[in-house]
């Protein structure tokens, strides 16, 4: 699964349209969506905007990136 495909995973997860009303919402907040991107694994959290090797509770390890990170926005 790409970068591309995690994120709009994660967009599908926390309720929103795609992933570009989930990437404008969150170029504004303090605490945004972040998924583990391990393949097989969808968990997500709350984590900072910068954040690239947040902890998965799931794998175990730090997986875990903001949206802004596959997005290419930071």
């Amino acid at each position: 699964m790409s970068k591309i495909d995690k994120l709009e995973r994660l967009a599908e997860l926390e309720g929103y349209e795609d992933s570009m009303e989930m990437l404008e919402e969150a170029s504004t907040d303090s605490v945004v969506p972040a998924i583990c991107m391990n393949q097989g694994c969808d968990y997500t959290t709350g984590i900072e905007p910068d954040q690239n090797r947040g902890w998965c509770e799931e794998c175990e390890m730090g997986s875990v990136k903001s949206c802004l990170i596959p997005a290419g926005v930071i």
